[in-house]
């Protein structure tokens, strides 16, 4: 690289345009081969910059989501939800419900894709630019109780109180004791008017009350959740049972 050259990479640096900076000598020579303008060297160059830029911010976004695995909405199968109309399907995938935070309740019995669902509206928010945060509400009590003392359960409850969508996955598949309840209750009331949340369940509403031991904590969680909610009750049989594969099949 020439002096002028390792000079200008510098500069780009010092404004923060360090993909640019890397690449700078790679741009020049193709500038250089296809004649162009300086217009065009330069729309090329910064073009370059903010592309890297948004993969990068993408990648930090998705690997902070914690998502269990990564399956898109092209692969949810909506043949087999015969709850979930196409048209519906298709509102939910737009995700002008993510900007007007409202919340999504995936309610069903096991099996039948309420996790594969919101895992698939999550990513797309994550490329559409939302920050996104997945996390099993089993590992969401045990952080609520350990915030206090523990450094990590700290940040990591301050990540999700900053993110555009959080999803609670198996909400209630675990009875709560009144403690748990009430520092849940309270996460909710922080965050419910800033964040769009999906929770997925396989009990009813009608069953909370029991499994968290206090109704009126159930209630002033329901109120909070629901006021602005879709409830998208799921059917049919079990995915994962349908599309089992077992050790005596031939393929």
């Amino acid at each position: 690289m020439s002096k002028k050259l390792t000079e200008l990479s510098k500069q780009l640096s010092r404004v923060h345009c360090s993909e640019a900076a890397n690449a700078l000598p790679e741009f020049v020579e193709q500038a250089t081969k296809e004649d162009q303008t300086p217009l065009e060297f330069l729309s090329t160059l910064l073009t370059y910059e903010l592309q890297r830029r948004e993969e990068k911010a993408m990648a930090r976004r998705m690997k902070q989501a914690t998502f269990p695995y990564y399956r898109t909405l092209d692969e949810f199968i909506l043949e087999e939800q015969p709850s979930l109309s196409k048209k519906n399907f298709n509102k939910l995938k737009e995700l002008t419900w993510v900007e007007q935070m409202y919340n999504v309740v995936l309610l069903g019995p096991t099996g039948t894709g309420k996790t594969s669902l919101s895992v698939g509206l999550g990513i797309s928010a994550v490329q559409a630019g939302y920050k996104v945060i997945f996390i099993p509400m089993g590992e969401m009590v045990h952080l609520l109780k350990t915030a206090a003392f523990t450094t990590r359960s700290m940040s990591r409850i301050k990540r999700m109180k900053q993110a555009d969508l959080l999803i609670l996955d198996d909400l209630m598949f675990m009875a709560m004791d009144k403690n748990e309840a009430n520092l849940f209750f309270h996460f909710i009331n922080e965050i419910y008017e800033n964040t769009s949340i999906i929770l997925t369940s396989n009990k009813s509403p009608n069953d909370w009350g029991q499994l968290i031991g206090d109704e009126i904590i159930t209630g002033a969680i329901l109120d909070r959740i629901i006021q602005r909610a879709e409830i998208i009750q799921l059917s049919g049989d079990s995915y994962r049972l349908k599309h089992r594969e077992g050790i005596f099949e031939q393929k």
